[in-house]
């Protein structure tokens, strides 16, 4: 009677009554790696395609990237010849170092690149509002920021940014520095 209570227990086998089992299949080739191959294949066209039409437009918007280049082509369309490039000299700024109560100076020299028929003439007119936007972004650094690698590039960007708020968009297009001590 506990044989009738379990069915689940199979009856012992009668090997002469069963017929021939086929061996199972193996299990390997290739369809169980079908996954891993697409998975591996399809991933890196993936991230770039994120990459290329999602998070980078994302961030030329945010940063404003777009707008400035295509400034720049509407610049080349209406001007098809490249105008000449001026370079004007602003000598000797003196300014004290942040922070160091007047004991450390900074000297700094640019040069001033633009291009335009009357870019020497707007420098000039406009001097002195230049010095003083340079001197006031140059006094507001202090011992440690002017020590700082790349600091320079970040200064240069400030003060094309502040000369072209005077002189008008995009007419200074890049600022050097000749001279540049710290005392």
């Amino acid at each position: 009677m506990a044989e009738d209570r379990h069915p689940t227990a199979a009856p012992p086998p009668d090997n002469a009554a069963s017929p021939a089992v086929a061996p199972a299949p193996s299990r390997g080739g290739f369809k169980p790696w079908l996954p891993l191959i697409i998975t591996t294949l399809f991933m890196p066209v993936l991230a770039w395609s994120v990459a290329q039409f999602i998070l980078l437009p994302q961030l030329e918007k945010g940063l404003g990237i777009a707008a400035a280049s295509s400034k720049a082509v509407s610049k080349v369309k209406k001007d098809p010849q490249k105008e000449k490039t001026v370079s004007v000299p602003m000598s000797k700024l003196l300014v004290n170092v942040a922070n160091t109560m007047g004991a450390r100076y900074l000297l700094v020299s640019l040069s001033i690149v633009g291009s335009g028929a009357d870019f020497n003439a707007k420098i000039t007119e406009h001097e002195a509002q230049l010095r003083d936007i340079a001197s006031g972004v140059l006094g507001s650094k202090t011992l440690a920021d002017l020590e700082k690698p790349g600091e320079r590039n970040l200064i240069r960007n400030e003060l094309i940014s502040g000369f072209n708020n005077i002189l008008g968009d995009s007419t200074v297009q890049e600022v050097y520095f000749p001279e540049f001590a710290i005392q």
